[in-house]
């Protein structure tokens, strides 16, 4: 009757640990559902871009969170025509935009010579185009490059500010990002 017991005894306290280890693994099953999934977790990452080839001039169109980002390089030339442009823009200091603190400037960038940029424009959402050219006969005398919409028409400068007169309401998105060195944007973190 003794060894009944202890045997017993034996299989209540085994039963009673396997039940825990089992309910502990059920418990951190079920709470590991409420953190996001790997996919969401990609589609919220920082993405580095390489600017090593990137020449003066022309442009990178990365995807980020499902949006386009471009990544201008602009050149001398191109940044001495944003102080000329400001009679015709509608915010051209960049109080109403969606932007960054660092990007308050007339460069709205860190660094003058690299402009990042949502691809998307600020009216319905369309896509505008790059029209880098200076006074090319399908925008007139007074056009100094920038980006076109070919939606609604829409105009933005060099460094997505919109030009007044036209339906989108404000400059072009600046999206948080960061130099992580002279070659390397880092897009989705400020530093």
């Amino acid at each position: 009757m003794a060894e009944n017991l202890n045997r017993r005894k034996f299989l209540s306290i085994a039963t009673s640990l396997t039940s825990a280890v089992g309910g502990i693994f059920a418990v951190g099953a079920f709470v590991s559902t409420f953190q996001p999934s790997k996919k969401a977790k990609a589609l919220g990452a920082s993405i580095k871009v390489s600017l090593s080839k990137l020449e003066p001039g022309s442009i990178i169109k990365v995807i980020y969170r499902g949006k386009p980002i471009w990544v201008l390089r602009r050149t001398d030339e191109m940044i001495s025509e944003l102080d000329n442009e400001n009679s015709y823009l509608r915010d051209p200091k960049s109080e109403l935009s969606i932007q960054p603190d660092f990007a308050k400037n007339k460069f709205r960038s860190k660094n003058p010579e690299f402009f990042v940029v949502e691809g998307v424009c600020t009216h319905l959402g369309c896509a505008p185009i790059e029209k880098f050219a200076i006074a090319p006969a399908d925008m007139g005398p007074d056009w100094k490059g920038g980006f076109y919409c070919p939606c609604h028409g829409s105009k933005f400068d060099l460094s997505g500010r919109v030009y007044a007169g036209v339906p989108a309401p404000s400059n072009l998105r600046v999206p948080a990002h960061n130099f992580i060195d002279e070659t390397t944007l880092l897009v989705g973190e400020n530093s």
